[in-house]
């Protein structure tokens, strides 16, 4: 059976958008990605992805040679809009939607009637309608769903993305989704595009309830993960190993403690709390306590660093791993970064940087005299305390002996012996 939808235009390709781009365009639709990163897009347009993540760059050579996906700068008209852009938090930690307001704007010109549009931004309650004001703004000939919900020109949904980094490709197409649509008549439309390529159930809802839950599934894990940290607190205060302690807990057949870390990083969990809190600040203390446990943790790390460098007359420390999660080169809202930077600024020690899956260290402490960005086994060969990071495949295999005959604090308890 032929789609309905014929050309699909992916706005912004990052993360979510230009795995969502390759995918569709797979699938047989003519595909417009718009950027306006013109880097990106003429990278997108010799076929490679600007990002590494594990088969996309298969997906962008087939569908660019054969004309499947282009990417632009500019909007142009197409059937369906899959919107995909950042929504970052303003210093008062409420949501920046700035990027998303631009994306209506703009997106309001090659508008036409019987056109689908589907936010997938992480947004707070309540966006999908600005969505449709700015762009009710911008075109008033046309009849938008929250003002004509019977016989609107246009149909308007929300649909949050749910992939992980390294896994984006499979799970684009094998997990659930929520389709939110402004009437349950735009949530219908946005699940024939979605059936395109989704094989996961679709469940329809309402505009607001489909972004509340994308909120609440990223804030339930920053609870979690606040619970797990704020007992290694408690471990370090009386030198218990909690890792010990973590296994032991949850053989319970009714307790699944997760794993602590140096923090909570990535565009998801490090953030979408934050727009429940900004939202309604009396009514999410909780949520409030688990993003402060969570933000305190790379200060908590940084002086535990501190206090063993001060050790050393000329200290050397491998600081092993800069993303915000294993095996992935994604550095956004990432704990690791932050120590490192904290380290590097503060200018007491010679750090040696490995993070094997970038190709250069980024400018926040490449600029440092006291940086230097080297292999795993040149790291581990020069340092006198060692500190890992990230959960990283190349470091669990490191030889026990180059760690412990130095001093080395395990962040993620990958070296950990385990329980017996």
């Amino acid at each position: 059976m032929k789609s309905e939808f014929k050309t699909v235009s992916v706005v912004g390709l990052g993360y979510i958008g230009l795995p969502t781009a390759a995918t569709l365009a797979s699938r047989g639709i003519d595909v417009i990605g718009v950027d306006v990163n013109r880097a990106a897009v003429d990278t997108i347009n010799r076929g490679e992805a600007h990002f590494s993540e594990p088969d996309l760059d298969i997906l962008m050579k087939s569908t660019v040679s054969v004309g499947k996906l282009r990417a632009v700068t500019e909007p142009e008209p197409a059937d369906a809009f899959l919107i995909a852009v950042p929504t970052p938090f303003n210093k008062d930690h409420s949501a920046d939607l700035s990027y998303v307001e631009k994306a209506a704007r703009a997106l309001a010109g090659v508008l036409k009637p019987g056109n689908l549009l589907i936010l997938e931004s992480t947004s707070p309650v309540g966006t999908t309608e600005k969505f449709c004001n700015w762009i009710a703004g911008e075109r008033p000939d046309l009849k938008l769903p929250h003002q004509y919900p019977d016989n609107p020109d246009i149909n308007i949904a929300y649909c949050p993305e749910r992939i992980l980094p390294g896994r984006m490709v499979f799970e684009l197409v094998e997990n659930d989704r929520i389709v939110g649509g402004i009437t349950p008549a735009c949530a219908r439309q946005a699940k024939r595009l979605y059936e395109i390529f989704v094989r996961g159930t679709l469940h329809l809802t309402g505009a607001p309830t489909a972004e509340l839950v994308k909120l609440m599934e990223n804030a339930y894990r920053d609870v979690n993960i606040a619970f797990a940290n704020e007992m290694s607190i408690f471990c370090e205060k009386f030198d218990l190993n909690i890792w010990e302690a973590i296994s032991l807990a949850n053989k319970h057949p009714r307790v699944d403690i997760l794993s602590p870390g140096p923090g909570v990083g990535g565009h998801c969990i490090a953030v979408d709390p934050w727009f429940l809190i900004a939202g309604a600040p009396k009514e999410t203390p909780l949520l409030r306590t688990a993003r402060e446990v969570n933000d305190s943790k790379p200060h908590l790390v940084y002086k535990k660093v501190r206090k063993q460098i001060k050790r050393f007359r000329k200290p050397v420390v491998a600081c092993l791993g800069l993303a915000y999660k294993p095996d992935v080169d994604d550095l956004r809202e990432s704990p690791a970064m932050q120590i490192v930077e904290m380290l590097a600024k503060k200018g007491e020690a010679r750090l040696m940087v490995v993070e094997p899956n970038i190709d250069k260290l980024p400018e926040s402490i490449s600029k440092s005299p006291h940086v230097e960005g080297c292999d795993l086994d040149r790291a581990l060969e020069k340092a006198d305390i060692i500190l890992l990071l990230v959960r990283h495949k190349q470091f669990a295999s490191v030889d026990p002996r180059k760690y412990l005959e130095r001093v080395f604090i395990d962040t993620v308890g990958l070296w950990q012996r385990p329980v017996q």
